[in-house]
């Protein structure tokens, strides 16, 4: 499996939503910002690699990331944690704080 696209562009790494992200993206009580905002997270995980702007990463834990959903955290936070050593190499949203 190559690591480019037909353009020899980097492509992007799945992003799968834990247990936890999935049902509460299920809720039907979800607000649709907060729902488009976690879609939105989940593509530019997959987009940048993991390497999202404004992401921080973990001191103890560098594939454990942070990042802000909606306008500048607004909405609240995404973890997600890169499994960079798994075949193939994948992200987890593995969980959602909701201001």
């Amino acid at each position: 499996m190559s690591d480019r696209d037909e353009e020899g562009e980097p492509q992007g790494r799945p992003c799968l939503l834990s247990d936890e992200v999935t049902e509460l993206v299920m809720e039907g009580s979800l607000p649709g910002d907060v729902f488009g905002a976690i879609v939105a997270a989940t593509v530019v995980i997959n987009e940048t690699r993991s390497e999202v702007p404004g992401s921080s990463a973990s001191a103890k834990w560098p594939e454990q990331r942070r990042m802000p959903l909606g306008r500048d955290g607004t909405l609240g936070i995404a973890e997600y944690v890169i499994v960079a050593d798994a075949d193939p190499p994948h992200i987890v949203l593995t969980r959602v704080q909701l201001n």
